[in-house]
């Protein structure tokens, strides 16, 4: 499709059915439509809701496809990534187009989030082509050992069956249908189930032609993925609890993510979930540099609050400060810059309603010091404006709600009275993905403690940085300590990310001619591999 081409003559030609087996499928007569934030109006096409019968086919196909991806070569799956990433590159601005009219994010931060998205899944497949992800371990056989001998022991990675992922609602390309979730499953070599979300369905429509046409040109069993579409938190709860579902990703919120866990938990063969929910992402200014750059932290602070109206997983809702002459005028820069500032169209009409919702809650506790919350914004194009609390570690302390995400433009500084206020703020914080220092270098070392106690509660923490804007590289981690995910072992953005979609089989005793090629002797992939306890990329010596 052209860059010209109208969004009018985008919408006929969406079908609006769910995509299985490759072919577009409209079992249900039940519709709904994707929604203009910032008009306020209903999108065309109608989008057919995804029935019980339809979760059946898609996994039964997928359970199909997970023997052919199971044998495929490695090269097979890095070339079908690849193809994946270059139809969704061909879709060019109309996918932009449409992204922006489902989500009212700008066209230039779409542009970005679709950057990130294929070089996502460029990563993915160098390490697929790479190979030593697989974990290969190799125990040689002892026969003479005494008091017995050692068998001949064997161990890699491998896939572990049909995925089901849930696209989210504020990153309608890095975190949907292609996201992270799939792509690092699919780079596992496992089929995938995606139901898209319900706030951006052309969108999805859009990438799920775009993996499909991938598939085929590669010659892919069809199983291999699958896009259904719903409003019915039944369907989701269908996807969980389908035998062949073997485990499942998912970021949004806590609600969402917790009924999803709890349904897979009560299967008659509980799957993992790997949910990433809710995080508040605390902030600590330590007081030498809240004395020596205070002006800067504030206004690298409101930019991260504010960033895209507020709607990441990282905003830093929290950020406990000390009660010392040098806050004055580091409030009085951030009380301007919130009050300077414009509201923003939210995601969707629903998004809306829980921040300002949260935000009034916030705005009633005692002990809480509204310095700006004047939600002005048109309701009717979904806007929300930036709000900004002070309140003591005490009212803190007592008032759990005052713990809780807001998820939007917001946050709350807490005031602190001591570093033995900040070390019990730690203690207390639920877990959460991120957790920020703005220190001074000399003074970071009088902070061990703290910086210890962050480290049991946080999965990523940053020093003189602000946790919105995670990297897509081998080294990140973005999980944390429940309720910020289910499983902080894991994480949903790097490379690693590939390990909630594996499990490991141990061969013993087995014949060479037998074992996978990446535990043979001869290494003809060259992978790493750890033997008799040695990384190494030699072969066995036979």
């Amino acid at each position: 499709m052209s860059a010209s081409a109208t969004l009018k003559e985008l919408a006929m030609r969406l079908h609006g059915k769910n995509l299985i087996g490759g072919e577009p499928v409209a079992a249900g007569e039940k519709t709904f439509k994707g929604f203009d934030p910032r008009e306020g109006v209903a999108l065309e096409p109608p989008f057919h809701e995804a029935t019980p019968e339809e979760v059946n086919k898609a996994l039964d196909l997928a359970s199909e496809a997970a023997e052919q991806l199971r044998s495929a070569r490695s090269e097979e799956i890095a070339e079908l990534l690849g193809g994946m990433r270059d139809e969704i590159a061909a879709l060019g601005d109309a996918l932009i187009d449409r992204a922006a009219q489902e989500t009212a994010l700008d066209p230039a931060r779409l542009k970005g989030e679709r950057d990130r998205t294929l070089n996502q899944i460029k990563l993915f497949a160098d390490v697929v082509r790479e190979g030593s992800w697989v974990d290969a371990r190799i125990d040689t056989a002892l026969p003479e050992r005494k008091p017995l001998p050692r068998p001949d022991i064997r161990r890699m990675l491998q896939p572990i069956g049909p995925v089901a992922v849930f696209g989210a609602s504020n990153f309608p390309l890095a975190f949907s249908v292609a996201g992270g979730d799939t792509v690092s499953a699919l780079a596992a070599r496992n089929p995938v189930v995606v139901k898209a979300h319900p706030a951006h369905p052309g969108t999805s429509e859009l990438v799920g032609h775009a993996l499909v046409k991938a598939l085929k040109a590669k010659s892919m069993h069809p199983g291999a993925f699958a896009l259904l579409q719903s409003t019915d938190p039944s369907i989701s709860l269908a996807l969980v609890s389908h035998p062949g579902t073997k485990a499942v990703g998912f970021t949004g919120s806590l609600r969402a993510g917790r009924a999803l866990f709890d349904a897979a938990a009560k299967r008659p063969d509980p799957i993992p979930v790997y949910a990433e929910m809710g995080s508040v992402n605390p902030v600590f200014i330590l007081p030498g540099a809240l004395q020596s750059k205070g002006a800067g932290i504030a206004d690298g602070l409101f930019k991260s609050v504010t960033l895209g109206t507020g709607q990441f997983c990282t905003n830093p809702g929290l950020v406990f400060v000390r009660e010392d002459p040098a806050f004055d005028p580091f409030r009085a820069t951030l009380e301007q810059l919130f009050q300077n500032a414009s509201p923003g169209t939210m995601l969707n009409p629903a998004i809306r309603k829980g921040y300002t919702e949260k935000v009034q809650q916030f705005a009633r506790m005692n002990g809480v010091q509204v310095v700006f919350s004047q939600q002005k914004g048109d309701e009717s194009r979904s806007e929300g404006q930036p709000a900004l609390f002070i309140t003591s570690f005490d009212s803190w302390s007592q008032n759990h709600t005052l713990h809780e995400e807001a998820f939007g433009p917001a946050t709350v500084l807490v005031l602190c009275r001591s570093d033995a206020e900040f070390s019990a703020a730690a203690e207390k914080m639920e877990g959460s993905l991120t957790a920020t220092l703005q220190a001074l270098p000399e003074e970071l070392d009088n902070y061990r403690s703290l910086i210890d106690k962050l480290s049991r509660m946080a999965g990523r923490l940053i020093v003189n940085g602000f946790p919105t804007g995670v990297e897509v590289s081998y080294a990140m981690h973005h999980g944390g300590p429940y309720p910020a995910t289910t499983d902080t072992k894991f994480t949903s953005v790097g490379t690693a990310a590939i390990y909630r979609f594996a499990r490991p089989v141990c061969y013993q005793g087995f014949p060479d001619q037998l074992l996978p090629p990446e535990l043979q002797n001869a290494n003809e992939r060259h992978i790493m591999r750890t033997v008799d306890g040695r990384l190494t990329r030699d072969p066995v010596p036979v």
